[in-house]
């Protein structure tokens, strides 16, 4: 996938960004192991799918991370 710009929005006390440099990797993981979805998911597994897909963290004020979603996008027309 091709990079794309880093956007990232404030609001109130919270920030999402699509900066993958800041996603707790390890957090992301480990919730995804206790998932219905992805019981027991390889962390190289998870980390791939980052790399190639179009990704929002939600952020406190703190810089914690509170929130993950992923969206897999050609980058183009579908999303």
């Amino acid at each position: 996938m091709t990079d794309h710009a880093i956007i990232e929005a404030q609001r109130n006390d919270y920030c999402i960004s699509t900066d993958k440099a800041r996603l707790e990797v390890s957090a992301i993981h480990a919730y995804l192991t206790r998932s219905y979805w992805s019981p027991g998911i390889p962390k190289a597994v998870v980390e791939k799918a980052i790399a190639g897909s179009l990704c929002f963290g939600l952020f406190t004020e703190q810089g914690n991370q509170v929130g993950f979603a992923r969206a897999i996008t050609d980058g183009a027309t579908f999303a």
